[in-house]
């Protein structure tokens, strides 16, 4: 079964190569990388171009102009390009360990999307990551409990696989549990509710609106915690100026026991995707890649 990963992103070049060097080094080759590139300028193009050929698996990039924080627009338009019958989902900046790929596998089932969890880096410890090109995703773990006592790194348990076996499938996991940052789903059950509601702009709740969806849909909700971690880097805080707009959105979702995306998959005009060739130009490969 191939595997689509699609990682969401903006203007962030080399925490996404942390990223993708954390794919690289995956003891499961099964899949594909999507960038789901909210905008981005050429340096994320030129952050992702050397990593074709050392990552081992095909990549391309799924951009759109940057009007506003839209992730639910742009990963809706990377659903649209993956070929695999699985999906997993994870932010530019959330590091998978070598067995991440394997693990999501290994929980993948029918009638189930998958929750994860991450772990989140401090400050000073996000910087030294990036300023010195250190490859995050080869840490021992001796390395990560040196680094949590130092305090560099909040917590240990979240990165540790432990076999839970049917307690994974408790009935009072509620789509609330599910962050966007990492988690996963077939995608025929994404297409059957129309993907990402593109008319959540700006931070917040665009995932909660999906989970709630899903749920709404059939499926249930898996516990993929103490399986699956990621090391999440620092970022400052997002602007949450849309949060309170998102909300009533979900809200209203929720009253209305909603399945089907009020902008989803089906309203999109054209989607393009590309290798991601490294440019000078004003976009990301010269031009503009796709339509709105």
């Amino acid at each position: 079964m191939l595997i689509s990963i699609i990682i969401t992103t903006y203007d962030r070049p080399k925490a996404l190569a942390a990223v993708l060097n954390g794919l690289r080094r995956q003891t499961d080759r099964g899949f594909e990388v999507l960038i789901a590139d909210d905008g981005s300028d050429a340096k994320t193009s030129n952050a992702i171009h050397p990593m074709h050929g050392k990552l081992g698996v095909p990549i391309q990039r799924i951009w759109q102009p940057h009007r506003d924080f839209r992730a639910a627009a742009i990963r809706n338009r990377a659903i649209a390009k993956a070929r695999g019958e699985y999906i997993i989902f994870l932010d530019g900046d959330c590091v998978p360990l070598p067995n991440f790929v394997e693990r999501h596998r290994k929980l993948a089932e029918p009638g189930y999307y998958v929750f994860g969890q991450h772990v989140p880096l401090s400050q000073e410890y996000t910087r030294h990551i990036i300023n010195n090109r250190i490859d995050l995703s080869a840490k021992s773990f001796h390395s990560l409990v040196a680094n949590r006592i130092k305090g560099r790194i909040t917590r240990l348990l979240p990165l540790l696989s432990v076999p839970l076996g049917f307690l994974r499938k408790l009935p009072w996991y509620s789509w609330q549990k599910l962050r966007g940052c990492n988690f996963a789903a077939w995608r025929e059950d994404l297409v059957r509710i129309d993907g990402f509601n593109g008319n959540y702009i700006g931070w917040g709740f665009e995932d909660s609106d999906l989970a709630l969806r899903l749920t709404n849909s059939g499926l249930r909700a898996k516990d993929g915690r103490l399986s699956t971690g990621v090391l999440h880097l620092w970022h400052p805080e997002a602007n949450k100026a849309a949060m309170t707009d998102n909300l009533q959105r979900l809200r209203k979702a929720i009253a209305s026991g909603a399945i089907k995306a009020e902008k989803g998959i089906s309203t999109l005009t054209h989607v393009s995707a590309h290798p991601a060739e490294p440019t000078t130009g004003s976009h990301p490969d010269g031009h503009e890649t796709v339509g709105e």
